[in-house]
């Protein structure tokens, strides 16, 4: 009786947690309020139209003749058909449930790992107080939860010796290779781990056998034959290398870094940060604590650090490798509970759905809430007044509202969007000059040529526009300025 209520209360403080996150998804609304967003739904419609995976810049003016890897196109066809289902609250749905699925992986992972609930809850609340909030629900909350389930697979094996778990990675890399290009953070963590395991016994054979090390679960033959299979597996599928092209581009940019804040190094001034900064902390200690240590643990640890506090975007990766790593901490098999059945994840999924509707309008999740979040941050308005007065184009807009506008303004294809991949830094750092009014505005081939210009109110070149010849003010309120060519 006593283990049947201390279950009913599990299943419960799980169904509450779960409902937390996703009352905060539904009241911060990030689902409809970024821009990246609406260019990955249009990549999508554009996918599901075309039958195939675009291999240039579409949707763009200045850069539509550029190569360009539509890395997620994936999660773009599933964000497209939500959209398509039931328009922006499908949209919000959709971004609601990546956001819940990344926090359940989180517990998911700690609870395979540990075998210990009150554990795995408190690693997963931890893990996304560190960083589940701090982004918007785009691609990269694929990579979140599947780096989950690698990390759980390499450690459940290792601890249980049962290299069979361990067939499973082949087949995930290849569904998240096709959802986000960072599924090499994923392929990364499987080949340290193989590097780890077949260095480990080289050394062996040459005598060198430290006692303060855990040895290998695994001979070196098996382990590099699934590493194999994980690399080709990235390759299975329309875009088959071109991911790994785009990475390498990923790897020369620089503007972006200086620019854009989630790119730029950790900076403690949010609860996020100290969060992420503690986990880590605890992660080492719970490695070096043990009277061997996981040559592998402790390698992924330092990297994921190096990585998370270089990148804000990247503080997940620290997050939930060091949370994985307190939770592989050894307890003895007898304090192992038994694992989640099916049908007490379907009870916790039904019951959370019932939450989250009956929550729903108290947090104005319904479309036209949803339309007010995205008009009081993106041109409605504007665009409005252009189909009612229409202008020629080419247009020029604002980076930030490059992707709302592929979406809500179709006619005119973009100067520039969230693509930085697609744009680099030469393009990246003309437009933000630009926007910025410094001199080169004057010369930038972009706005001179163009016929309408849509900006944030707020940014200089909206404002300076007013005395520049060449355009005249047609339209402005609190959000968008808009100007027609003389």
């Amino acid at each position: 009786m006593n283990v049947l209520r201390n279950r009913w209360v599990q299943i419960s403080v799980l169904t509450g947690f779960l409902a937390i996150v996703g009352m905060i998804a539904l009241n911060l609304k990030f689902s409809v309020i970024d821009s990246d967003l609406f260019w990955h739904m249009k990549v999508g419609d554009w996918i599901v139209e075309h039958l195939g995976v675009p291999r240039t810049g579409i949707l763009s003016r200045a850069a539509a003749a550029r190569p360009w890897v539509a890395y997620s196109w994936g999660y773009e066809v599933l964000l497209s058909r939500f959209y398509a289902w039931s328009g922006l609250l499908g949209m919000g749905i959709f971004g609601t449930l990546l956001t819940i699925g990344v926090a359940f992986a989180a517990y998911w992972m700690a609870r395979r790992i540990s075998g210990r609930f009150w554990t795995s809850l408190v690693l997963a609340a931890l893990a996304c107080a560190g960083f589940l909030f701090t982004g918007m629900p785009r691609p990269v909350f694929f990579s979140m939860m599947l780096y989950c389930a690698t990390l759980a697979l390499l450690l459940e094996a290792q601890r249980r010796k049962q290299i069979k778990l361990l067939y499973w990675l082949p087949p995930l890399l290849l569904v998240w290779a096709n959802l986000h290009i960072q599924f090499i953070y994923g392929l990364f963590a499987i080949g340290l781990f193989v590097g780890a395991s077949v260095a480990q016994q080289w050394l062996r054979a040459w005598g060198w056998t430290p006692d303060y090390l855990r040895p290998a679960a695994f001979p070196a033959k098996p382990l590099l034959l699934i590493f194999g299979l994980c690399v080709l597996a990235t390759f299975v599928g329309p875009n088959s290398y071109h991911p790994y092209l785009a990475v390498l581009v990923y790897t020369k940019e620089k503007f972006p870094y200086s620019i854009i804040i989630e790119l730029q190094p950790l900076s403690f001034r949010s609860f996020g940060n100290f969060v992420e900064l503690f986990l880590g902390a605890a992660g080492f200690y719970a490695v070096g604590w043990q009277k061997k240590i996981d040559p592998f643990k402790l390698l992924l640890l330092v990297v994921a650090s190096v990585v998370a506090y270089r990148t804000m975007r990247d503080a997940w990766f620290i997050c939930l490798s060091a949370a994985a790593c307190i939770a592989d901490v050894p307890a003895p098999e007898e304090k192992r509970e038994r694992p989640d059945t099916w049908g007490e994840l379907a009870l916790v999924a039904g019951a959370l759905a019932l939450i989250l509707l009956i929550a729903a309008p108290a947090f104005d999740f319904n479309t036209r809430g949803l339309d007010r979040a995205i008009s009081a941050g993106f041109p409605v308005n504007a665009v409005n007044y252009l189909r009612r007065t229409p202008f020629h184009g080419p247009l020029y807009n604002n980076l930030n509202w490059g992707g709302f506008l592929m979406w809500y303004l179709p006619e005119l294809p973009v100067a520039i969007d969230g693509r930085n991949d697609l744009y680099g830094d030469e393009l990246d750092k003309l437009f933000f000059d630009s926007q910025s009014a410094s001199p080169s505005y004057q010369t930038d081939p972009y706005l001179n040529e163009s016929g309408v210009v849509i900006l944030d109110s707020s940014l200089p070149l909206a404002k300076i526009l007013t005395i520049d010849p060449r355009f005249k003010l047609v339209y402005r309120d609190n959000v968008a300025t808009v100007y027609a060519r003389q």
